[in-house]
């Protein structure tokens, strides 16, 4: 009976400490998200799941702020104008893109998320943007209308150096890859010296090819949970490392990540949780962050007021990474670079060696394809071996269709052997400077020119900041493409420079951002009634509240 009681009140004792031990981790994990939606994924998809459709129309769309009569007046009259030029100006441009739009479920999403939704409707209707262009001529864009822009887009991140590198490098492609054609299962000779390189610029030892940075991500996550047994990925608030369900959590996943932990950036606590959890198998880093830590990539459809912030701390956020990198190692955590975005934007090669952080796994993609679609994974042998010794049929299997394609991988091969030319180190000698330079300029001109708008730069990759509290900041990206600007359809979130603009060229993009600042000035957006931004987010919270309530 003794030794019953005993075993009972062991097992009590027991059972009580299991407890105690994981609500601290509990307690310890849930202090180390971010505080915002972006550190709390399901309840932010909950939250998205609870707003309302609802839309500005007529009077109500010039003043959503409750501006004055007049001040309505010009907006709308600036709005009218602006309608009218893009009518005049793309007409053979916007009727291709509306006879396209029903078919192509891409362009039908890209449209609807150019402005915050309540506004959309009306923007869609009167003031559509163009989805085609015929040519481009270095930094320069052509559309079917024959109207000239400079390019702001930067392809997605793919345009490094300049439109004119890439179609280089592809006709090269086509040259050295045309004798074997889309053959595939062997390899084209080429492969051998991208390997060589990779392995050369990522002090990594194996290489992995696939058709896209997503996909890459995907198989660096699988080989990390494969071989340390373990199933939780970290990923840091905001941070993007592609479309698939485990590293987008949250809104845009249908499906909840169990297995995936958004914790904060540059965060103490982070790092204690990762000192001392156990099932953890890997970390993601995007070095984008840098620009704005727990934050996402900003975009003009999230602009309901002028609180969008971002700045780049790069000793403090290198200095972290650094000891995430040393907490990740003495835990036995594989650390990720998803490089896809700023690698060789950053430097000629690999951002986290640049940087100085040890990681286990370095992903790339985008402009390393020479213009062509690619994803590369570089890894230590131990990671990227997809069998084990001992166990020959439990194996981690990862092959595509087109992983390295003789085009792409020619065309990778010229774009790797181009970064050893005296001419692609000019464009890098200096870089980060000169693009910080040109950022002040452009600040120093806004700021002349009373335009409450200002831009927040990591090198080539810049953010628009707007210093007003306003709900129509999102009408700039209109007023730039009216002075012959292209830019994606996140608007002003992300500018993406290649590294082909010059000063001369520099000079003319600022003339025609303060053109459009002033344009804009002088049509009211930015005079609505002085307002704090928690007010303007408080004026929305009610309108999605009255709309819910009207069963919307």
């Amino acid at each position: 009976m003794e030794k019953k009681t005993f075993a009972a009140v062991a097992g009590l004792v027991a059972g009580t400490l299991f407890a105690a031990t994981r609500g601290r981790e509990r307690v310890a994990l849930s202090r180390a998200k971010h505080p915002g939606p972006g550190g709390h994924v399901r309840m932010a998809k909950r939250i998205a799941g609870q707003i309302p459709y609802y839309a500005h129309v007529d009077a109500c769309f010039f003043r959503a702020d409750a501006c004055d009569v007049a001040t309505a007046a010009r907006r709308r009259a600036g709005f009218e104008r602006l309608a009218a030029l893009y009518a005049e100006r793309f007409p053979q441009t916007l009727a291709l893109t509306a006879e396209t739009r029903p078919g192509l479920s891409d362009l039908q999403f890209t449209g609807r998320y150019r402005v915050p939704f309540p506004f959309a409707q009306t923007v869609r209707e009167h003031l559509p943007v163009g989805a085609f262009m015929a040519r481009s001529d270095g930094a320069w864009l052509t559309d079917l209308d024959g109207n000239r822009f400079i390019d702001l887009t930067g392809s997605y991140g793919v345009n490094l150096f300049g439109n004119d590198f890439y179609k280089a490098t592809m006709r090269e492609a086509l040259d050295v890859a045309e004798p074997l054609g889309g053959v595939l299962g062997s390899y084209h000779p080429v492969v051998a010296d991208n390997v060589r390189r990779l392995r050369d610029l990522s002090r990594l030892d194996e290489v992995s090819f696939h058709m896209s940075g997503t996909e890459a991500v995907m198989q660096a996550v699988r080989l990390a949970r494969y071989h340390t047994g373990k199933k939780r990925l970290v990923r840091f608030a905001g941070a993007y490392h592609g479309w698939w369900g485990d590293v987008q959590p949250g809104i845009g996943n249908p499906v909840p990540a169990d297995h995936t932990l958004t914790l904060a950036d540059q965060s103490e606590r982070t790092l204690a949780v990762l000192a001392t959890r156990k099932d953890i198998a890997c970390v993601l880093v995007n070095p984008l962050q840098a620009l704005h830590p727990n934050a996402g990539a900003p975009s003009d459809s999230q602009l309901v007021d002028s609180a969008r912030h971002a700045g780049a701390d790069l000793p403090a956020y290198i200095a972290w990474l650094r000891r995430l990198a040393d907490t990740c190692r003495a835990n036995g955590i594989v650390l990720i670079m998803d490089e896809v975005f700023m690698g060789f934007r950053l430097a000629p090669g690999s951002v986290a060696r640049a940087w100085g952080i040890d990681a286990d796994m370095i992903v790339w993609g985008k402009t390393l394809g020479g213009g062509l679609p690619i994803g590369v994974l570089t890894g230590r042998a131990a990671l990227m071996k997809r069998w084990r010794d001992d166990r020959p049929v439990d194996i981690c299997f990862a092959r595509g269709t087109f992983n390295a394609h003789p085009y792409v991988m020619a065309a990778t091969d010229a774009f790797l052997r181009r970064l050893d030319t005296p001419e692609v180190a000019t464009l890098y000698d200096g870089m980060a400077e000169r693009w910080d330079r040109r950022a002040a300029h452009l600040n120093a001109r806004l700021a002349v020119a009373g335009v409450p708008v200002t831009v927040a730069n990591l090198a080539t990759v810049w953010t628009l900041l707007y210093t007003r509290p306003s709900r129509y900041n999102w009408m700039l990206q209109y007023y730039l493409r009216a002075e012959g600007l292209a830019l994606s359809w996140v608007g002003t979130g992300r500018l993406i420079f290649s590294l082909d603009v010059d000063d001369a060229l520099f000079d003319r993009i600022v003339e025609r951002v303060v053109a459009a600042g002033r344009a804009m000035l002088a049509d009211g957006w930015w005079d609505g009634p002085a307002a704090t931004n928690k007010q303007l987010k408080r004026q929305a919270l009610r309108e999605s509240l009255g709309a819910r309530l009207r069963g919307g």
